[in-house]
């Protein structure tokens, strides 16, 4: 029995267990608010659930202070596995019946506001960055909804909102191996924009995947170059802050579309004005949490990895490998969010195996595995590398892994 007072942190929402764990350290919301750089009616706003945590370097700072991690602020720490496909499956089909409603609210359904809306995509947008993808599956049904009636009444910028969420309904769903589904979610991202320049340039990467993962490379290097023009800091009048990163990432989905293609000059051709916007942007923009509302992590380190998508993807597994091990071992691959690293693992394991190392390719996914569980155990392209290296021949931590995700050691 749980004893008064002593709640079981996991199964407290947010604001609550942020509070319960200040009180286990004998901090008042003054002092905690000091040490996290924070106004006292911050804290109280966010303990009470008014408002969210809403940037990655907010979240590590809070948990630095507390004395716990990240992991145990934003998500249930009860030592149950992460749900599996199957458990994404039926949440899937949640999403799929948000998205083909077109109902309107009703009186009796109060429209909110939009600055809530607006914190709680920011926490949906972290979410994903730390891979949470069951918690995000169970979110987004609603906020669909919400942000969707939002839409029908006077709030501005109630349509940048709804292009948000389905920018990332978009990206979670091709994470998903639901390249047609999340394809109507990007299409509607790109209606939705209604061809105002960044929000149509940021909901164009979400199609530029799609595409991929439908396998039209050509339709998604012309998805992808299309929009570019529209914020290139080379071509636009008045650039903002983001527009490099916006313009880079639509590159690097352009050249990595070209290299599926087979069209290696036009990979690297793209490749490299994505490096040199890289270099052009200050270590201080292009961290991943800074301002991040474009579903960007964008620099050197990006650039870096995706040429080591580019060389496997043309054939090149030992380059791919140079270029992967060049980008881990610099500080640039710690700022990355946890989803963005774990994909990374996961996809390098072909290259490894390629290369007939089944050895480092085990040991690239069952990293992935440590730094974001939900991309080894809710993929299904993960569960595919899985399945392929216990052929190659199993080992304790893989067969582990492999239990865990319902697959068994033949």
């Amino acid at each position: 029995m749980t004893a008064p007072g002593r709640h079981r942190i996991a199964e407290l929402p947010i604001g609550r267990r942020i509070a319960q764990l200040r009180a286990r350290r004998g901090l008042t919301q003054q002092v905690f608010a000091g040490r996290i750089g924070k106004s006292h009616s911050w804290v109280d706003k966010v303990e009470r659930g008014i408002r969210s945590l809403d940037r990655i370097s907010v979240v590590h700072t809070v948990a630095a202070v507390l004395g716990v991690t990240p992991e145990t602020i934003l998500a249930p720490t009860t030592g149950r596995p992460e749900p599996t496909t199957d458990d994404a499956t039926a949440a899937v089909e949640h999403l799929r019946a948000a998205l083909a409603r077109y109902d309107t609210p009703t009186p009796d359904q109060p429209t909110p506001s939009a600055d809530d809306l607006y914190h709680r995509i920011q926490y949906a947008h972290t979410a994903y960055q730390h891979a949470h993808y069951p918690q995000l599956l169970r979110m987004l049904p609603d906020l669909l909804t919400h942000t969707r009636h939002t839409t029908t009444s006077d709030a501005p910028d109630a349509a940048y909102l709804l292009t948000r969420v389905y920018r990332l309904t978009a990206h979670l769903l091709t994470k998903l191996g639901e390249p047609h589904l999340a394809w109507l979610a990007a299409d509607r991202a790109i209606a939705t924009a209604n061809g105002h320049p960044r929000h149509t340039a940021a909901a164009a990467i979400a199609l530029a995947q799609t595409l991929r993962a439908l396998h039209r490379p050509t339709l998604a290097v012309q998805a992808a170059l299309t929009a570019v023009p529209l914020i290139d800091p080379a071509t636009t009048d008045h650039p903002a802050p983001d527009d490099h990163a916006l313009a880079g990432t639509l590159l690097i989905e352009a050249a990595l579309a070209a290299a599926t293609g087979n069209d290696p000059a036009t990979a690297h051709q793209l490749t490299d004005h994505a490096d040199t916007l890289a270099a052009s942007i200050s270590h201080h923009q292009r961290r991943p949490d800074h301002g991040d509302t474009t579903m960007t992590v964008f620099g050197p380190t990006a650039v870096t990895l995706a040429r080591a998508h580019l060389a496997a993807a043309l054939g090149d597994p030992h380059q791919a490998i140079s270029r992967h091990q060049h980008a881990t071992a610099g500080h640039g691959w710690r700022e990355l969010p946890a989803e963005h690293r774990a994909a990374h693992l996961i996809d390098i394991t072909h290259a490894y195996l390629d290369t007939g190392n089944p050895t480092a390719a085990a040991r690239a996914i069952i990293t992935a595995d440590q730094i974001a569980p939900a991309e080894t155990r809710t993929r299904p392209v993960a569960h595919t590398v899985v399945a392929t290296l216990l052929r190659a021949g199993p080992t304790p931590d893989l067969t582990r892994l492999a239990t865990t995700i319902g697959l068994t050691p033949r």
